[in-house]
């Protein structure tokens, strides 16, 4: 029978796909061939992968196509993303890596699986993974024969001993912490370094098990908190989720679950006039916190690799996105680090910093949750560009439009709040969030929006 690769596994931020279905022995062994070349071949790639039960299956197939394309293929086995990222700031024995690859499908669903790729110590995303994708498409006869050639590596020990000795001043830490792991692979790490550190913690779900037997691995779904919630409501101080593969936070307390706008705004406390990235979902109040205090706020485009790029480009110290990634290259290398994270929020709390006390204070607005708007792979793109048409000659009741942002998507500023609509870059919907400091205003953004979008669908 004949495998047809498909061109939607190819996304903006990774490559990502159902198990067999579109991440086969075929489409695999053929990313690695050509994602080696891209390489250059004759070049040392470090492979890590996940809890799901495909994923060793999937890291065989990767190896056979990089050592076909001449690339030395070193296996860090099962680990958290961040780990997978600290393999590139390393050596093993005098030898560093070229590039670093994780098998992982993040939060989605146990059947889906994919790769987030570091070249050079940069992502590997956008263009540079559509033209990969066009390559593969191109030449998709060639066979690639097995070869899993490969030398075991351990990241997990260096990685393990860098969070102890940076954090070595919180030991003993006297508060009780609890932690969800969700099933996903944050504790391969998290409980070696709390151990080593004499914390005193409780874990839910700490064991790895990619079916996710107890709750789904996202941590910006309020559902999948209501156990770490219960637990730390009953014998906790402080409390953290983790997304399937760790890099991801949220941060729960008595009173609030702490978005990562607001964490950024808690971490660059203790950091001398930051730059300090948001993306377009970001809460308003974020950026003129940020303004106020001294700092530089940059808004810039959604995506883990969108940022770490902009992060680079611009020498920002911290950079975060509301769903929980939080980027660090204030003491740090500029990734996203649930596990890092984690320490610098406890390390916050150990300088005095009451993080309910500076949530509380902060100016009140009324924002929703992101809203999903499906639609198509095909049309979620041409309904922004219609959306932004008619932004130029909005409806008579549309209200007043102070200016707009369309750096990714369209953030339209209005007197007391804004709106957001976006195209989702890995799914077929469109995105939306709205802002008011009055929680009428915040609907009627919302709704004059939400009609804005059925204009320009009707228009497609």
């Amino acid at each position: 029978m004949k495998i047809t690769i498909e061109k939607s596994i190819f996304r903006e931020y990774d490559i990502r796909g159902i198990f067999e279905k579109e991440l086969n022995e075929k489409s695999v062994k053929l990313i690695g061939y050509f994602l080696g070349q891209k390489i250059a071949g004759d070049k040392i790639v470090a492979i890590g992968y996940d809890a799901r039960s495909h994923s060793p299956v999937l890291r065989d197939y990767l190896t056979s196509g990089l050592n076909a394309a001449g690339c030395t293929v070193l296996d860090m086995g099962m680990v958290a993303t961040p780990v997978n990222y600290y393999s590139n700031y390393i050596d093993f024995n005098g030898v560093t890596t070229d590039a670093s690859i994780m098998i992982t499908g993040s939060h989605n669903p146990s059947e889906y699986n994919g790769f987030k790729m570091t070249l050079d110590q940069s992502p590997f995303f956008g263009a540079s993974i559509y033209a990969l994708g066009d390559e593969i498409i191109a030449n998709q006869e060639i066979d690639i024969k097995d070869n899993i050639k490969k030398t075991r590596i351990d990241v997990k020990t260096p990685y393990i001993d860098f969070m102890v000795k940076q954090f070595s001043h919180l030991r003993n830490f006297p508060k009780k912490i609890i932690i969800d792991g969700g099933n996903g692979v944050a504790d391969t790490v998290i409980t070696d370094i709390f151990n080593a550190l004499n914390f005193n913690y409780e874990g839910l779900y700490l064991e790895p098990d990619g079916t996710f037997p107890n709750h789904h691995p996202d941590p910006s779904e309020e559902k999948n908190l209501v156990d770490v919630k219960a637990l730390l409501d009953e014998k906790g101080d402080i409390a953290f989720a983790y997304d399937g593969d760790a890099d991801r936070i949220a941060v729960l307390t008595h009173k609030h679950n702490i978005k990562g706008d607001q964490m950024a705004l808690l971490y660059s406390m203790k950091m001398d006039k930051p730059t300090v990235i948001g993306e377009v979902k970001c809460s308003q109040v974020m950026y003129d916190e940020l303004e106020r205090r001294g700092a530089k706020a940059i808004m810039y485009k959604t995506g883990h690799s969108n940022l770490k790029v902009k992060m680079k480009e611009t020498n920002a110290d911290l950079a975060c996105e509301v769903s929980g990634h939080i980027f660090f290259k204030h003491r740090y290398f500029g990734y996203d680090d649930a596990i890092y994270a984690t320490l610098r929020m406890i390390e916050l709390i150990a300088d005095g910093i009451d993080i309910d006390e500076e949530i509380d204070a902060l100016p009140q607005v009324f924002s929703t949750e992101e809203i999903k708007v499906e639609t198509s792979e095909e049309e979620k793109f041409a309904i922004i560009d219609k959306v932004k048409e008619l932004l130029k000659n909005p409806p008579s009741d549309f209200p007043k439009i102070l200016n707009i942002i369309d750096v990714d998507g369209v953030r339209i500023n209005f007197e007391k709040g804004w709106g957001l609509v976006r195209a989702s870059n890995t799914t077929p919907v469109l995105v939306t969030r709205f802002e008011s400091t009055d929680q009428t205003l915040a609907k009627e953004y919302e709704q004059k929006v939400n009609a804005l979008i059925n204009v320009a669908k009707g228009l497609l």
